[in-house]
């Protein structure tokens, strides 16, 4: 018997959500294996779009192994080795990337290194990150209120923008790229997270509720560029979703797009913040 699609996208989603959470909640270990399996999974969506609708050859196995060694540097950097040492792997995936184009013989190497590159900037780079923001709670020590915070705010600004949007929205807010987005959608969203950070001020009081607040406004902004710049990438190149890995959602990318830019954001934030 075939489940109707809604459900299917209610039960997958479910899924998808407990296994991030629990990844989160449980401890450092479980953190480590959940996230940099997510890494993993983006950036094998990201470069077979590349190989399949942008037609530049990569060598997808050794970008993803790449992202991987970065996102374990990132891990043994906050817990074990607070050196470059730890990121001695991702150094070696940088030289062999680029000296392998020296003998495969393609017609137009730069821009293979550039899109293996992009991968590593747009999505390795802000998910190694989310190390730094399990041990900035409290330094030395793992703990998962920011990166649980991001998450839920993310969630949060996603579902009440769309419902703002689908009762109020007349204004576009970048029609060009996404011509759904309303700026009404936009404030909808953003004063709702606003709000969900104030429950995490009142039990986390680390930030202040001003510093909350900003952490919202932060993660809302570069959130809704995350969207729109993953919307850039698949309107450029003529795809719908980045993969099927989820039913009825599209690809592990496509749920973390929103994620992607406002980590590294609020890594900045959280340096600001911290001084």
């Amino acid at each position: 018997m075939k489940l109707p699609n809604i459900v299917v996208r209610i039960l997958a989603g479910a899924v998808f959500v407990g296994v991030i959470l629990g990844g989160m909640l449980i401890n450092e270990y479980s953190f480590v294996i959940v996230f940099s399996l997510l890494t993993v999974l983006c950036l094998y969506e990201f470069y077979g779009l590349i190989e399949k609708d942008a037609k530049v050859p990569v060598i997808r196995s050794w970008n993803v192994l790449g992202g991987f060694f970065l996102f374990l540097g990132g891990f043994y950097y906050c817990t074990l080795t607070p050196s470059v040492v730890a990121f001695t792997p991702y150094i070696i995936y940088l030289i062999v990337l680029f000296l392998s184009e020296l003998y495969l013989k393609r017609q137009n190497p730069i821009q293979s290194l550039a899109y293996s590159l992009l991968g590593q900037v747009y999505i390795a780079g802000p998910l190694a990150l989310t190390n730094y923001l399990v041990f900035a709670y409290e330094p030395g020590s793992y703990h998962w209120v920011y990166i649980l915070a991001l998450l839920v705010i993310i969630w949060v600004n996603d579902t009440f923008a769309y419902l703002t949007g689908m009762a109020f929205g007349k204004h576009r807010l970048f029609e060009r790229i996404s011509p759904k987005k309303s700026w009404e959608g936009f404030f909808g969203g953003a004063a709702v997270a606003i709000g969900a950070s104030l429950i995490f001020a009142h039990f986390f009081p680390n930030l202040s509720t001003l510093g909350w607040m900003g952490f919202a406004v932060v993660v809302v902004i570069f959130g809704t560029w995350g969207d729109l710049f993953e919307s850039l990438i698949k309107r450029t190149l003529g795809v719908k979703d980045s993969g099927n890995m989820i039913p009825g959602h599209g690809g592990i990318l496509d749920r973390f797009d929103s994620t992607i830019l406002a980590i590294p954001a609020v890594f900045v934030y959280l340096l600001f913040v911290n001084l």
